[in-house]
């Protein structure tokens, strides 16, 4: 019955107005808004719903992957930016002092959005 839906993904934010300027400004996204909603166009025609939700809790998890060619240029591109990249440590999954991850599993690396949601660049060549 949905297999031929055009699904999508949606997260809430705290602040539309904030999540449209880093997501279109910082992170160069096209980005289109209407009736309080955002849409995030990603390439090859994804589209992620971006929501205002009063009582927001950030999401625990990575909400969104952007594979890119190049962990190290992408994170030294953001930084430029403004992204600040968070660091991790558990026994035996330490990210470097940049916060990018490199041992067990793509090379990956954590930021987080002004609504504190969980957003990464990784290694593309280890993506489906």
């Amino acid at each position: 019955m949905l297999a031929r839906s055009e699904a999508f993904s949606g997260f809430s934010v705290d602040d539309v107005a904030r999540a449209k300027a880093f997501y279109a400004d910082t992170l160069g996204l096209d980005v289109s808004e209407a009736n309080g909603l955002l849409t995030l166009h990603l390439a090859g025609g994804a589209r992620v719903l971006l929501y205002p939700k009063r009582s927001h809790t950030p999401a625990t998890y990575t909400v969104l992957n952007f594979p890119v060619e190049d962990v190290d240029a992408a994170v030294d591109e953001l930084v430029r930016r403004g992204v600040r990249f968070e660091t991790y440590s558990r026994p035996g999954h330490v990210t470097d002092a940049r916060g990018i991850f490199r041992d067990d599993g793509p090379t990956i690396a954590w930021f987080k959005d002004p609504a504190g949601n969980i957003l990464s660049v990784l290694d593309a060549s280890h993506t489906p």
